[in-house]
């Protein structure tokens, strides 16, 4: 009766399945490592959003390199603003609205931090220089989440020259650094509050959104290997199919045999 699963139709539906099932496997498998990367990386910035502020200089320091482990994490640091060195940085949106992020440098004796101090809108063209309200002047205190400077592969961005004097499309401490007449933090800092505060400033970023924490990935894992059930369930069934007609086929001839006789 199962003879029909020695076929050639039939051994390429077994090849098929066969391949399928770890295929499926390890689509399944590099999801999860997904969701297990993501939510381990949303447990960490919830972390370090939620603890308290520590000195910039416990975490970082001119020249250095920011670990992923303290992207987030929230700091103080106290100096005294740069103007004269002051950089907005093309194309970046707040609530959809196209405009800039102000990026001033504020002097430490240790040396200088970027400091983002928020967004302002663009002005009527791309090249106008948008207005930016003057930072404080003084000793300030600012408290902010440290980040580490933006590059190509960490955000996509693909830098370029021939920029208008001033404007930037990335916060490269590294290579900003060149350009500037005192050592840079390797990170930067997202301004949330500074002492004293100013009647006017540039409108302060949100917290990230650390997201479902790869619970999308979870599913999608979860999904993969359902599709091996699938699977297998849809060769059951189409062999067991097969197997029925077959026999209903051979039921029918034998009616038929007998009647003639």
């Amino acid at each position: 009766m199962y003879r029909f699963l020695l076929t050639r139709r039939w051994v390429g539906l077994h090849l098929l399945v066969l391949a399928l099932i770890p295929a499926f496997f390890f689509l399944g498998k590099w999801q999860w490592g997904r969701f297990e990367e993501r939510s381990a990386a949303s447990a960490r910035i919830t972390a370090n959003l939620a603890a308290a502020p520590v000195p910039l200089d416990r975490l970082d320091r001119p020249g250095a390199t920011v670990p992923e482990r303290d992207r987030y994490r929230l700091v103080t640091v106290t100096g005294r603003y740069d103007p004269a060195h002051e950089l907005v940085v093309r194309r970046r949106s707040l609530n959809t609205r196209v405009g800039f992020y102000v990026v001033t440098p504020l002097v430490t004796p240790q040396g200088a931090v970027l400091v983002n101090r928020g967004w302002v809108p663009a002005g009527a063209t791309a090249d106008t220089p948008p207005r930016v309200p003057a930072p404080p002047t003084g000793e300030v205190t600012v408290t902010g989440r440290l980040r580490p400077a933006e590059t190509r592969e960490n955000t996509g961005i693909r830098n370029r020259s021939g920029l208008p004097s001033g404007q930037i499309l990335l916060i490269d401490t590294s290579a900003l650094a060149k350009g500037l007449p005192y050592g840079l933090f390797g990170g930067f800092v997202e301004l949330t509050a500074q002492t004293p505060a100013t009647a006017e400033a540039p409108e302060l970023l949100p917290p990230p959104d650390v997201g479902a924490g790869g619970g999308l990935n979870l599913a999608y894992a979860v999904q993969w290997w359902l599709f091996i059930g699938i699977a297998v369930g849809g060769w059951v069934l189409l062999v067991r199919r097969e197997a029925r007609d077959l026999r209903t086929e051979q039921e029918s001839q034998g009616v038929t045999v007998r009647a003639a006789r």
